[in-house]
């Protein structure tokens, strides 16, 4: 039970500014583990990569179809296929399959251009593809606005330009390296060297490919950092996986007893959901990293006071009315949370209140995807008992349809007398406090 409360409630209230650097290391990934285990429950995370697993089914061909037909263009075709297999090697047997389906779905070209349906097939499944894993990155994210067609159009399929000249690049670079020190005395100094580098380099290669996709698609800005952390950690769990499934199919191989030929298919499904599941965990990961001082206080600031909340809300509210006055750049949310050591989860929800009652608007910077607040009323009419007033008539309120007297009568009583326990002249005008 100490366990249990520590983790849910004890170790929230705990921020960096109490710890020494290494100690904070710790907790910070700690609470970074409790929260991707308790979005992994709460945001049924094997639903939706259920889901992904289904448009995986549907885009795989048409994708990998695309991916050679530019290869082909540049003869390199073979580099491709092998490069697959070995990226996913626990599916290896299923390589050769797959390139039969994407060579009979070339057939439909012309000089190597798709024309007609088979064209329009093809981009309509690649980009249904894309859309559905950006719309699950953008749920792991609470991004609720995507990216417009244009902008999809053009980073989903830049995206597949460039794999075919990535392919090339690193079997030129590996050829090279290895003829290099083959022809160099220093070879049986340094072939140690490489053997683990040979081993090395599929964790590399995920640690890179995921933190890409972590930095990417998600509609949001994401820092370099926490993607980065989520990368190294997704990357190596699917590495992991990838040499637990390859270990494991020896003793699946009673699946070939009842399916025969068709048991790659179920193997295949459940290689796709569990790879799915890692990456949208790794995306859980990379949320939770860039956003864990939401949670500070968590417990805390659900239970908080209405009165301590009044007095947050006038405060945040002098800051933003402050820096209007002064003519100083205008504050973003996690610029309050940080100097004033606000748990920023509670900064959020007073601005988001403080906005919908007319009383601040939001300002977005599209350049750099942050936000900033400026008041709405002007600040010489700005007074507390209008913020006030503003803040707790925002709403639905004497909606009843059954009236009663005696309820309309306390009604009315109430509006007279001012519940409100500031130690403030409720007429002041907040710039003046």
């Amino acid at each position: 039970m100490k366990i249990i409360n520590f983790l849910s409630h004890d170790i929230w209230r705990i921020t960096e500014h109490e710890l020494s650097k290494t100690r904070w290391f710790v907790y910070r990934f700690v609470k970074i583990m409790v929260l991707a285990t308790r979005a992994f429950i709460n945001d049924r995370l094997s639903e939706k990569a259920s889901a992904l697993t289904y448009s995986i089914l549907f885009a795989i061909v048409p994708i990998i179809a695309l991916i050679v037909a530019i290869g082909r263009g540049f003869g390199v075709e073979s580099l491709i296929e092998e490069s697959l297999k070995q990226s996913f090697i626990a599916q290896a047997d299923m390589i050769p399959t797959i390139m039969g389906f994407v060579k009979r779905y070339l057939e439909t070209t012309q000089g190597g251009v798709f024309i007609g349906v088979g064209l329009i097939v093809l981009l309509v499944s690649v980009m249904n593809f894309f859309i559905q894993v950006e719309l699950s990155f953008n749920s792991i994210w609470q991004v609720k606005k995507s990216r417009s067609i244009i902008n999809r159009f053009t980073l989903y399929f830049s995206a597949l330009f460039i794999i075919p000249f990535f392919i090339v690049l690193s079997s030129g670079l590996s050829i090279y390296i290895n003829t290099t020190l083959e022809n160099s005395i220093f070879y049986n100094i340094v072939s140690p060297l490489v053997g683990f580098s040979v081993k090395f380099s599929p964790f590399a290669v995920n640690w890179i490919i995921f933190s890409i996709t972590y930095l990417v698609i998600p509609n949001t800005k994401v820092n370099f950092k926490d993607a980065t952390i989520a990368g190294i950690l997704a990357g190596t769990a699917f590495q992991v996986f990838q040499m637990f499934y390859i270990g494991g199919q020896v003793y699946l191989s009673r699946y070939n007893v009842v399916y025969g030929s068709f048991a790659a298919v179920p193997l295949l499904l459940l290689w796709m959901q569990i790879s799915c599941l890692i990456i949208l965990l790794g995306a859980e990961i990379a949320y939770a990293s860039q956003n864990i001082k939401n949670f500070e206080y968590e417990s805390d600031s659900k239970n908080i006071s209405i009165r301590y909340k009044n007095f947050l809300t006038l405060f945040i509210s002098w800051l933003v009315v402050k820096q209007f006055e002064k003519q100083a750049p205008a504050l973003s949310s996690t610029q309050m949370a940080n100097e004033y050591r606000i748990p920023i989860r509670l900064v959020n929800q007073i601005l988001t209140n403080l906005v919908d009652a007319q009383v601040l608007v939001e300002v977005s910077n599209e350049a750099n995807r942050t936000k900033t607040y400026q008041p709405k009323i002007d600040i010489n009419q700005l007074t507390i008992s209008l913020l006030y007033e503003r803040i707790n008539s925002h709403g639905a309120e004497n909606f009843l349809v059954n009236k009663n007297e005696i309820l309309d009568t306390f009604w009315k009583k109430t509006q007279l007398v001012s519940n409100l326990s500031i130690p403030t002249n409720p007429t002041s005008l907040i710039k003046d406090i």
